[in-house]
């Protein structure tokens, strides 16, 4: 017998987890090695546990699971990334992939998809949603830049520009210009509706 695929399973919500958990545990090649429920605990589990493959959900407190994965590919590129989302947005897909992501699944596939995509990264191969990557290519590229999605991310709570400015060491001017690009690339009216598209898109 081939030696088992050690996974390590990183997701919020309980029942999911336990579920997927029992759905890989049936595969014969598949052993689920850790559970974690925060994106911040992900490394450190990997670390202990050493998995082949790490399954992360993309909404998790802590951090994200796209923020998860780059950690991961940065401290031990050794372990595979298989990001798993509720949330079709075309957006996360690019980031998740500029991220070190090997693949790309909705929660809802099938388990035999998942137990699939588990063993063709570990061969190598990138696995990503065929719907998803179609809605990617046609939604485009994200139009903004690093400094703009922060500054948005930092908004989204309602903070004031003196407020933004302080916490990001910027001037107020500077991060007033930021967001008035970032409403125009995005055809808004306000910083509102600004954060609001972008998650939508999956851009922040």
């Amino acid at each position: 017998m081939s030696a088992q695929i050690k996974v390590l399973l990183a997701e919020d919500q309980s029942m999911v987890r336990e579920a997927l958990a029992a759905l890989l545990g049936l595969e014969p090649d598949i052993e689920v090695v850790a559970q974690v429920a925060r994106g911040d605990e992900v490394l450190a589990a990997a670390r202990e546990h050493g998995p082949d493959v790490a399954l992360l959900d993309i909404e998790m407190p802590g951090m994200t699971g796209i923020e998860a994965a780059a950690q991961l590919t940065g401290r031990l590129p050794g372990v595979k990334v298989v990001v798993l989302t509720t949330f079709g947005r075309p957006g996360y897909l690019r980031t998740a992939m500029e991220s070190g992501a090997h693949a790309f699944l909705v929660k809802d596939a099938p388990a035999a998809q998942l137990a699939e995509a588990v063993r063709k990264v570990l061969a190598g191969e990138r696995v990503i949603d065929p719907t998803l990557a179609a809605a990617a290519l046609a939604e485009g590229a994200n139009p903004l830049t690093d400094r703009e999605r922060e500054i948005l991310r930092a908004a989204a709570d309602g903070s004031t520009n003196a407020e933004l400015a302080a916490a990001l060491h910027l001037s107020q001017g500077t991060v007033r210009n930021y967001l008035s690009t970032a409403i125009q690339k995005l055809a808004v009216r306000n910083r509102a509706e600004a954060v609001r598209i972008a998650r939508e898109k999956g851009w922040l």
